[in-house]
């Protein structure tokens, strides 16, 4: 039985093959995270519109989205979506990296779907007198929305946030399966081409353990630091 050996991995070219799908990985999140954020918050505001059609909109995508798996959404948009496009359209996409594209659309609509409960809950647990006090000084709904609930909402909608962007970023391993260079991706060639299964897919589990364990540790601080009180 072979030992546990990283001199191997760390030499040549396998270590610059699994440190570029490290950084890939961060960077579909960071992506996610950058238009998942404010499709969601859009998405919450829609639940809370006074109007039925819009919140029906805002309701029916949550509940769809939220009720297929993630890699049905990223296998759909990979193989599906481009089929409705003309040919040359498609075939563009196909030579143009249309795989990164497909797992970040994926991403972030998945993860807005679940962004925007967590920024609901947060909006409704701001009390109704916020909402009728904005009223009374002439703001509108949106106005009253944006500048006096929002802000007090962050203290009871960033937390879950937080978890949202550690199920994103463990999620990004699934873009492996449209053949995005990601971290997953990397490990598995790496895998294949020197044998060593257990080194690689422990430094694998490592990486993925050290940024969660970072998100984790910044949610952690962040409830120490700004407790939810009841109002």
């Amino acid at each position: 039985m072979p030992k546990f050996d990283l001199s191997m991995l760390l030499a040549g070219p396998y270590f610059g093959s699994l440190l570029s799908g490290f950084l890939l990985s961060i960077k579909l999140s960071v992506l996610g995270l950058v238009f998942a954020l404010p499709l969601g918050l859009a998405l919450a505001v829609m639940r809370l519109v006074p109007v039925k059609f819009v919140q029906w909109l805002s309701l029916s995508y949550i509940e769809v989205t939220r009720n297929v798996p993630l890699l049905a959404h990223l296998l759909f948009w990979y193989f599906g979506v481009p089929q409705l496009l003309p040919r040359p359209v498609t075939a563009w996409l196909y030579d143009h990296n249309y795989e990164l594209l497909s797992a970040v659309i994926a991403l972030v609509l998945y993860s807005a779907a679940y962004m925007a409960e967590d920024f609901r809950s947060g909006l409704r647990a701001v009390n109704v007198t916020q909402h009728e006090a904005g009223r009374a000084l002439g703001f509108g709904f949106f106005q009253t929305l944006w500048l006096i609930v929002l802000p007090q909402s962050l203290r009871y909608t960033v937390p879950p946030l937080i978890n949202q962007v550690l199920n994103l970023w463990q999620n990004s391993s699934t873009a492996m399966a449209v053949g995005v260079a990601e971290m997953m991706y990397r490990a598995q060639q790496v895998s294949s081409a020197t044998f060593r299964t257990f080194d690689v897919f422990a430094i694998t589990t490592l990486a993925y353990l050290t940024i969660s364990t970072l998100i984790s540790a910044v949610s952690h601080l962040y409830q120490q630091r700004y407790p939810v009180r009841s109002t």
